[in-house]
Parts: C-alpha cells; structure tokens; sequence
C-alpha cells in the first residue's frame, strides 16, 4: 500500500507530540484498544516504549504486531518510537 506524501511528512515532523506509552507492563490487551481508540478520533498516532522494555531487534516485530492488531499501517518506525496511521 503506498502512503501519501503528506501523511509521511507529518509522520517525520518532530513536533507530532507521542500521544501514547508502553510501559512496563508491555503489549496488552489494553495498549491495543487505546491505539485502535486513538485511531478512530486522529490521522496519525505516535506511540513509544519505555527503554529497555523490548530488545533493539524485536521492535519492528513490536510495530507489526500492533499494526496487525489495528488494522492500520506503520508510517515512520525510528528505534523506539513509531508513528501508526489508519485509512
């Protein structure tokens, strides 16, 4: 699926504050309803987890699950934050 220029654009700015953490308890059941929730009210969802929470090569496993999960797509993933969008 191509993702519109405009959408990648604002995926990358800087200043699209994280309106979601994951925290120490992990990917639950809830962390993916509040990401799915947030989808439905905005364009783009930035989400982060804490440091150290999950090994440097499981993240992008990490964002393909949630993605999976919402039915949306990852836009812009970078270390331990990724920007979610739904069309």
């Amino acid at each position: 699926m191509k993702i519109p220029d405009s959408i990648l654009r604002q995926a990358k700015d800087a200043s699209l504050p994280v309106t979601m953490r994951i925290g120490k308890s992990g990917l639950t059941d809830a962390v993916v309803v509040e990401l799915d929730g947030q989808l439905s009210s905005r364009t783009l969802v930035k989400a982060k987890v804490n440091r150290g929470l999950f090994p440097r090569e499981e993240m992008k496993q990490v964002w393909a699950h949630l993605a999976n999960e919402t039915s949306s797509h990852v836009v812009f993933a970078r270390g331990n934050v990724a920007v979610f969008w739904k069309n």
